[in-house]
């Protein structure tokens, strides 16, 4: 009886052995640096400090268009303050001088042709 259970104790040992030794080989090359969990975990690595660095490099260039964009539109809006200005000032223009040619007919040459505009109850009146 002694010696059943001492060969069954070495088979044991054996068969735990022999696993022991088949999940190191599974465990190298699940860690390996080319085809493992290893290499999947390197190359992500790499694309995240890639990713990084060019995400730095967009919010650079965000940033100086931001500041572009923010002195365009305080130029466009100092414009638009300036015609504003301009719009209000031709309200206080007589009609009379709006209307007035800008070159005198004196000056005018006969080859040049002469454009007038005409209001509408302008040429209501005149039919």
């Amino acid at each position: 009886m002694d010696m059943i259970a001492d060969i069954l104790l070495v088979a044991g040992a054996l068969g735990a052995g022999f696993y022991c030794f088949v999940l190191a080989k599974r465990l190298n090359r699940f860690n390996d640096l080319e085809k493992g969990v290893g290499g999947a975990v390197a190359v992500l690595s790499s694309q995240v400090d890639d990713l990084n660095k060019s995400l730095q490099s967009a919010q650079s260039v965000s940033a100086g268009s931001n500041a572009a964009l923010d002195e365009l539109t305080t130029r466009a809006e100092t414009v638009s303050q300036r015609l504003e200005l301009l719009m209000a000032s031709m309200h206080d223009v007589p009609d009379s001088i709006v209307e007035q040619p800008a070159v005198p007919d004196t000056v005018r040459s006969e080859s040049q042709p002469m454009f007038s505009r005409r209001m509408r109850g302008q040429n209501e009146a005149s039919q």
